[in-house]
């Protein structure tokens, strides 16, 4: 902060909303409004020029998002903080924000005094976001990493399985492809369950779908009709 004044940029791509936020801060005499934006285009080249103390963001915008914008600035400059206002209360949405090093997650239903006093504790390095919800986002992504190792270290067999599982084949289904016994499937699945900590299919499918959008090491994908190579398992 400048001379004791707190500096912010305001992302918002309805422009009544940001007139309605800048004239209500402007009103206090220890915040200054330095920019705002209504696209992602136009707000991250803005932001990180003029480095302001937080950025309240908007978490849906025309051309992307108050997250990644969070996500980009934070990664060019650490000292800024995030403050993403949004009429969504999706607790996906607040794990993306914390992953993206968001200070706050407030609704736009925030009465001003409480939006106002939010801003200068994210100012002051302090952050709004539940503690119960943020340890919950450590312990998913500590999960995740530990399975993202197990799956690295899947033989092809095992990995085909799995993906046939996110496919949502029965083991029957799995063990025509693979020209399997049903019962060598089924004890398959049932170790890959195990292996990766998860107690149901639908988890373990989930974890083949995140591999699929790039967010793990990548295994290889099951042709139709391919040999077996190894083994497999569920329930």
């Amino acid at each position: 902060m400048r001379e004791g004044r707190i500096r912010v940029f305001l992302v918002d791509d309805h422009e009544i909303v940001r007139r309605g936020v800048r004239a209500m801060l402007e009103a206090e005499g220890d915040i200054e409004i330095v920019g705002e934006a209504g696209t992602a285009q136009d707000a991250l080249p803005a932001i990180l020029v003029l480095a302001p103390d937080v950025c309240v963001l908007d978490a849906q915008l025309p051309d992307g998002s108050g997250i990644e914008i969070c996500r980009q600035m934070r990664a060019s400059n650490s000292e800024i903080r995030g403050l993403i206002l949004t009429s969504f209360d999706d607790e996906d949405a607040i794990t993306e924000a914390i992953l993206a090093g968001a200070a706050g997650y407030v609704l736009k239903q925030i009465e001003s005094n409480s939006l106002i006093s939010g801003i200068r504790l994210v100012a002051s390095g302090h952050t709004l976001i539940d503690p119960v919800i943020a340890a919950r986002v450590v312990q998913q992504v500590q999960f995740h990493r530990r399975a993202f190792d197990v799956l690295a270290e899947l033989t092809p067999q095992q990995s085909k399985i799995l993906f046939l599982i996110a496919e949502g084949m029965t083991n029957r289904q799995i063990a025509e492809r693979l020209f399997l016994a049903e019962k060598t499937v089924k004890n398959h699945v049932t170790g890959l369950l195990a292996r990766l900590g998860v107690q149901h299919r639908t988890q373990a499918a989930v974890l083949a779908h995140k591999l699929r959008d790039g967010n793990a090491p990548r295994l290889p994908l099951p042709r139709r009709g391919e040999a077996p190579l190894g083994a497999g398992h569920p329930r």
